[in-house]
């Protein structure tokens, strides 16, 4: 069994090996040295030979220099999509709290101003358009990618940065160069579970089940899909679903009758958990793989035994000894007396957090500064791991675990790094 000191070393030598083999420098006045900085190239990297420039937004954006600096988030408070909500609001509210306490940003208070998604990509974009209405200098969120795809829009429009908590949809950041995110991407957590299904748990043939109304779904199905192929493996079958079913005996039966040895759900956790109790129920009771889209204590709640044994992957662990994560999570306990019910918790607090700190760097006083500094961080210690943008077209490459589903929560089970998925990506 691994230990979580085992965690802390693995994702340590996988945060140096990308910076040796996928960030040979940094830009000058980055967020830690003061090099010069060269595209990433290679497995999980943000760019690639000959990829052309994303394109820059018209506008300057908002000013700080005068008053309060406000940055814009837009959450899910309301809807299927809550629990990641909350946790993105407090992880950034802490954030925010923490640089206030220690005199603002050159003196100046930060403010946190929110608007709600209502878990849908038409709220989203309204939340968005209301902020940079309200005089943001930057956005924060979305968790979902469909929703996020929608806040984009808006803020390429407005010339403001925009920071991703949890969207992994690959595509995204492709949309403008002022758009940049602190998770992973698809195209890595799909060949992840790849992987992890055909080498470790000696899966041949797996069947899917998507949700066709979400984006990220349809996207991580389809990279599980390329991987496990490329790997040797044999995608059976695929049924697809949509957000907010309840019943899914039709779908079962027919996954069944394909006898897959498992099934990849790349949902989110609000039908991944009935869909694994009523497998049980109808008698399919083989291996539950999934993305991040699980990572919610509602997992288990819905899913009860039925979910418990699957494995997801994930962006963080609580348990994890870096530093970085045991003082997150003991300034949690302080301010809210509890521990995050989810990872989002994390992205929303690192999200924050760079962006306050590009704001310290930037060398202008408009959004279009804060743009320039973003995209030159370097090894930028989070709590999900280092990120590092520069020359990376948004997309940090970051080591991904594999978390088991116990009756108590999520468990590590190992980590990957996008030198370990070298041909899959």
């Amino acid at each position: 069994m691994v230990t979580f000191k085992n965690i802390q070393t693995t994702l340590l030598a996988g945060a140096l090996a990308l910076c040796v083999g996928l960030l040979p420098g940094c830009k000058p006045e980055t967020a830690t040295g003061t090099d010069t900085a060269k595209p990433a190239t290679g497995a999980g990297a943000g760019t690639t030979t000959g990829a052309a420039a994303r394109p820059s937004p018209a506008k300057d954006g908002a000013s700080f220099g005068d008053g309060d600096i406000k940055i814009g988030l837009v959450a899910s408070q309301n809807g299927n999509l809550k629990p990641w909500g909350d946790d993105s609001i407090k992880g950034a509210q802490l954030a925010v709290d923490q640089i206030n306490a220690a005199g603002g940003i050159n003196g100046k208070t930060v403010q946190l101003l929110v608007g709600d998604s209502n878990s849908s990509p038409e709220g989203g974009k309204s939340a968005a358009q209301k902020l940079i209405a309200d005089g943001v200098v930057g956005l924060l969120g979305e968790v979902a990618s469909g929703i996020t795809q929608q806040i984009a829009s808006v803020a390429f429009d407005a010339g403001v940065p925009l920071i991703a908590v949890g969207a992994t949809k690959t595509d995204i950041t492709e949309a403008g160069d002022n758009l940049f995110r602190v998770c992973y991407t698809d195209d890595f957590q799909g060949p992840v579970m790849a992987k992890f299904a055909y080498d470790e748990l000696k899966l041949r043939n797996v069947a899917l089940m998507t949700d066709n109304k979400q984006p990220y779904s349809t996207f991580l199905s389809d990279s599980f899909r390329k991987a496990f192929e490329k790997l040797g493996g044999k995608i059976v079958d695929e049924q697809k679903y949509e957000t907010a079913q309840t019943q899914f005996a039709a779908q079962i039966e027919q996954l069944k009758s394909k006898n897959p040895d498992g099934v990849f759900l790349s949902g989110y956790f609000n039908e991944v958990g009935p869909i694994a109790s009523q497998m049980r129920q109808a008698g399919l009771t083989v291996p539950l793989l999934g993305g991040d889209g699980w990572d919610s204590s509602q997992l288990i709640t819905s899913g009860g035994d039925a979910i418990v044994g699957g494995f997801f992957c994930n962006h963080y662990n609580s348990k994890e000894n870096r530093p970085e994560v045991q003082q997150f999570l003991a300034d949690w306990r302080g301010k809210y007396n509890a521990e995050p019910g989810t990872t989002m918790g994390a992205l929303g607090y690192d999200a924050a957090k760079l962006m306050i700190d590009a704001i310290k760097r930037a060398e202008g006083q408009k959004s279009r500064d804060v743009t320039k500094a973003i995209e030159a961080t370097t090894d930028f210690p989070g709590v999900s791991g280092k990120i590092s943008l520069a020359g990376m077209r948004g997309n940090p490459a970051k080591p991904a675990l594999v978390v088991k589903v116990t009756r108590e929560g999520f468990v590590f089970e190992k980590a990957f790094t996008p030198e370990d998925l070298a041909g899959l990506m």
